[in-house]
C-alpha cells in the first residue's frame, strides 16, 4: 500500500500478530486507521519467515505496522490501546504463546513518537498495570511483511486463533 501524503505510521508487537491487527481494524478503521499489516521487526535476520520467526532464532517480533492520519488519530489514542488491549507484564508471552516473538514492544519512528511512547507507558503503569509493564520501547528498524496468508486472518478465517490475552479491557482514561 502507498502511504497517504500527511500519513504516519506506528509500530508495535502485543504477542499473535492476527488478533492485534484485527482489533487496530475494528475499532479504528472509521477513525483515521488507512491500514494495519503484520509482519517482523526487531531481528537481525533479513527477510524472516513465520516459521524462522516461531523458532526464536531471528529475534524478531510478531508486530503490526499501522498507516494512520494524525489529523483524525492521535498516536496516544494508538498507544492507550495498545495497553488496554493486550497483558504487558508478561515478558515474552501473551497467554498461552511463549517466545521472544510474542513481547510486548513499541518501535518508534521518531523522537516524538519515542517520547509519547515514554509518557503513555508510564502512565499506563502506574494508573492500569501497578508497575509491571515489561514492554519493549526500541527504534523502528527494518520492517518485514509477513506471508500473505497473514494479512487480515481473522477477517478470512473468522473462528481462526485468537489469543485469550487479546481483550479490551475497560481501564478508565488516563491522567
Amino acid at each position: 500500500m502507498s502511504i497517504p501524503e500527511g500519513a504516519e505510521r506506528a509500530t508495535v508487537a502485543a504477542g499473535c500478530f492476527w488478533g492485534v491487527e484485527h482489533l487496530y481494524r475494528k475499532h479504528f478503521a472509521d477513525k483515521g486507521l488507512y491500514d494495519a499489516r503484520v509482519g517482523y521487526i526487531g531481528g537481525d535476520s533479513a527477510d524472516p519467515s513465520y516459521k524462522a520467526v516461531c523458532s526464536g532464532n531471528t529475534g524478531h517480533a510478531e508486530a503490526t505496522q499501522l498507516i494512520y492520519d494524525p489529523a483524525r488519530l492521535s498516536y496516544t489514542t494508538l498507544l492507550e490501546f495498545f495497553y488496554r488491549m493486550h497483558d504487558p507484564t508478561t515478558l515474552n508471552q501473551q497467554g498461552p504463546d511463549r517466545g521472544s516473538q510474542y513481547r510486548s514492544g513499541v518501535f518508534f519512528h521518531s523522537p516524538e513518537q519515542e517520547a509519547v511512547a515514554r509518557e503513555v507507558t508510564r502512565k499506563a503503569n502506574e494508573q492500569w498495570w501497578g508497575g509491571k509493564i515489561v514492554t519493549e520501547i526500541l527504534p523502528a528498524q527494518e520492517w518485514w511483511d509477513a506471508e500473505d496468508y497473514h494479512q487480515l486472518y481473522l477477517t478470512k478465517n473468522p473462528h481462526g486463533y485468537e489469543c485469550p490475552s487479546h481483550a479490551l479491557r475497560p481501564f478508565p482514561e488516563l491522567k
